[in-house]
């Protein structure tokens, strides 16, 4: 029988809503936009609501919104496939400030052809923000599809300065001449 893991959680309040933090002895597991259920705990773990052993990630969280911290330094305990380890961990080389398209991701990790799967990868970023997904654009510099949400991926960006384009509304002329297109996916979690 494998040991029991403890997965400490909290949910903090934040300029972009309700944040859950998970952490277990090895780092931070989940930062997700909380809307009321927690993550499905994996085999051999049991979750733990505790504020206190998750203090250390709201304070460098509230820190960053205040526009004080640039570069996280908490240990992180990311669960993934080798792949999607790979696209996170190219992500946590994305400067604050900066962005890159799935293609450049793609491009880093050695996988030219795989921006569909950087994308989903991006959508099971476990541990949102810190792994800064959000810095993630179309291959035209314009917001693409965020967990949080379109607007909360905008105000990530402007809080860290970082330079993108905002989809304008469709009108009916655009919808016209677009015909009935509709996107083949969205990368939301």
């Amino acid at each position: 029988m494998a040991e029991t893991r403890t997965v400490f959680f909290s949910v903090i309040d934040s300029p972009v809503g309700p944040l859950l933090l998970a952490a277990t002895n090895e780092g931070l597991r989940h930062l997700q936009f909380h809307r009321g259920q927690l993550p499905r705990p994996g085999r051999d773990e049991v979750w733990v609501e505790s504020h206190a052993a998750i203090a250390a990630y709201e304070k460098q969280i509230n820190a960053y919104f205040r526009g004080e911290l640039r570069e996280f330094t908490c240990k992180l305990d990311l669960a993934g496939t080798g792949f999607q380890k790979d696209c996170w961990q190219a992500l946590l080389r994305i400067p604050y400030g900066e962005t890159r398209t799935y293609a450049e991701i793609a491009q880093e990790i050695g996988r030219p052809r795989a921006f569909r799967a950087v994308g989903q990868a991006n959508h099971d970023n476990p541990v949102a923000i810190i792994v800064p997904c959000h810095r993630v654009v179309g291959a035209s510099g314009m917001l693409t599809g965020y967990g949080g949400g379109l607007s909360v991926k905008e105000k990530l960006l402007q809080l860290e300065g970082a330079r993108f384009r905002v989809p304008r509304p469709a009108t009916a002329e655009s919808k016209k001449r677009a015909g009935d297109y509709s996107p083949q996916a969205r990368f939301e979690y």
